[in-house]
């Protein structure tokens, strides 16, 4: 997905705060058409239940992962309370939320996973008298039986939402000290220096003030993630695998998508139940961009025709139950064959890409990468005629005229965000050297306007983009999506041989 500006992670949201399940329930707006319970009917929900523990819980994988980034973030804030809230519900529209996602910097940490994640949660790096921190983990638990939560809270509630950890299930999985949420007060109320995370939590925002060191934290969160471990490299291997097959879900629809008034829908909707089927969720919206929508960036809109001999750009990313995502472009020619005018411009991005690729390597600087992605464009422009100056000079910063048609950077770090690690400072993350476990993207394209005269006729409304997550090994990089064709004539082969299964 391509990224042209920093965006800021935080979500704001609102909370109740820390309270009781009961009390909890007690204070959610009531909607007009709700029937109170009787206090007979109360009494008889919390009889007749057999025990549903659960049982053969183990340790998650992650589990010995999250303990070293714990250890390596304590170390680097001695001293000093680390509060790291999950965040709150987002609300979709009146008493509908949008389906809860953790903050990314407490699943790195926390090691907390797919829909056993809730809202509100927080995990705490308590200082301690040994010179480092104690983590707890304050959740809602789960809504036993015995309380009216279990069938009157909308948002928590068992029988709503479906179940949730006791505070003991979720210290087996997660080997963390796990605490009730309502507890939390208890600690925060003993003021001393904190950091965290605003924006996400309003109790967490009202609670605790803001520390003139927080831009250093924040930046600290996002550069520590720049280097991906062991188990962070195979589960991002995973999103790409799982993305593949939502390519192939794509191109199996296409027919179906070309027969439709609103067909770029038909392939949203095909990525989606992949997203559903292999992982948690959409690493972000599904770019289905047929025809001039090509060129448009971030065309989410996916509300047109899929046209016969035009193309389709598909900028799509499967995020597995670690939150972990992919996130790959491709290209295809809804007839399965590229016209000559297609091809030529293809032909310009891959190899583009290729230049890239060649780019980076250990001791590499992260902008070294897009530089050799635009030098390969802009020679193409050139050699097409429609660049007015020379290569040199349109390459050089105070000009950029080649870019009109190339508008976005070419990479960006790839993690538990699809943007990863856009807390970093700039010099650390432009600027910065590539190192060994980092994973980009590569994402050079090329966008002719339909209205630009500056083109011949048969190039005007073309849009193509061709990205691949890589990751820098010791002696240049790997492809993590290799398996995906990229060259014309691989593309035309791939859907083939799925059109006519």
């Amino acid at each position: 997905m391509v990224d042209i500006s920093v965006r800021f992670t935080g979500r704001h949201l609102c909370t109740l705060g820390p309270m009781s399940q009961e009390d909890l329930v007690g204070k959610i707006a009531t909607r007009i058409y709700d029937i109170a319970p009787s206090e007979k009917f109360a009494a008889f929900m919390q009889t007749g239940w057999a025990p549903s523990d659960l049982e053969g819980l183990r340790a998650l994988e992650v589990v010995t992962y999250a303990f070293t980034r714990r250890a390596v973030l304590s170390a680097a804030f001695l001293n000093t309370r680390i509060v790291l809230p999950s965040g709150n519900h987002q609300v979709r529209s009146n008493d509908t939320d949008y389906r809860y996602r953790p903050h990314s910097d407490f699943a790195y940490y926390s090691g907390v996973q797919g829909s056993d994640a809730t809202a509100d949660a927080v995990l705490v790096l308590e200082p301690n008298a040994e010179g480092g921190h104690d983590s707890y983990l304050y959740i809602h638990p789960r809504s036993t039986r015995d309380t009216s939560a279990f069938y009157q809270d909308r948002r928590y509630g068992e029988l709503w939402v479906g179940r949730h950890y006791t505070l003991e299930e979720a210290r087996t999985c997660y080997q963390i000290e796990t605490r009730n949420l309502d507890d939390l007060h208890s600690l925060l109320r003993h003021s001393r220096a904190t950091l965290t995370i605003s924006g996400i939590d309003s109790y967490i925002d009202k609670t605790i003030p803001l520390n003139p060191h927080q831009e250093d934290f924040l930046s600290f969160l996002s550069e520590q993630r720049f280097v991906k471990d062991e188990y962070e490299m195979k589960e991002l291997q995973r999103a790409v695998d799982a993305t593949a097959l939502g390519f192939n879900d794509v191109i199996s629809v296409l027919p179906a998508a070309s027969e439709s008034i609103r067909g770029e829908r038909i392939i949203e909707g095909a990525f989606f139940g992949r997203a559903r089927l292999e992982g948690y969720d959409l690493g972000y919206d599904t770019i289905a961009a047929s025809g001039s929508h090509a060129c448009v960036l971030h065309w989410i809109r996916n509300d047109g025709v899929v046209k016969s001999g035009e193309l389709v750009l598909v900028d799509a990313g499967i995020e597995m139950d670690s939150f972990y995502t992919a996130d790959i472009t491709r290209t295809f020619p809804v007839n399965g064959k590229f016209t000559p005018a297609q091809r030529a411009l293809y032909m310009l991005v891959y190899e583009a890409q290729l230049a890239g690729f060649a780019a980076i390597k250990p001791g590499a600087i992260f902008s070294d990468i897009n530089k050799a992605c635009q030098e390969v464009l802009a020679k193409g422009l050139s050699d097409m005629g429609v660049l007015p100056i020379s290569v040199e000079e349109s390459m050089s910063p105070e000009v950029g005229l080649h870019r009109r048609w190339t508008l976005h950077g070419v990479s960006h770090h790839l993690g538990l965000d699809v943007h990863d690690c856009t807390q970093a400072r700039k010099e650390n993350y432009s600027g910065g050297v590539l190192r060994e476990g980092m994973v980009l993207t590569v994402e050079p394209g090329l966008y002719i306007q339909p209205d630009d005269e500056l083109f011949a006729a048969e190039y005007r409304g073309i849009g193509i983009r061709i990205e691949d997550d890589v990751v820098v090994t010791a002696d240049g990089y790997r492809n993590l999506s290799e398996k995906l064709p990229r060259h014309p004539d691989q593309i035309e082969s791939w859907m083939a041989a799925i059109l006519k299964g």
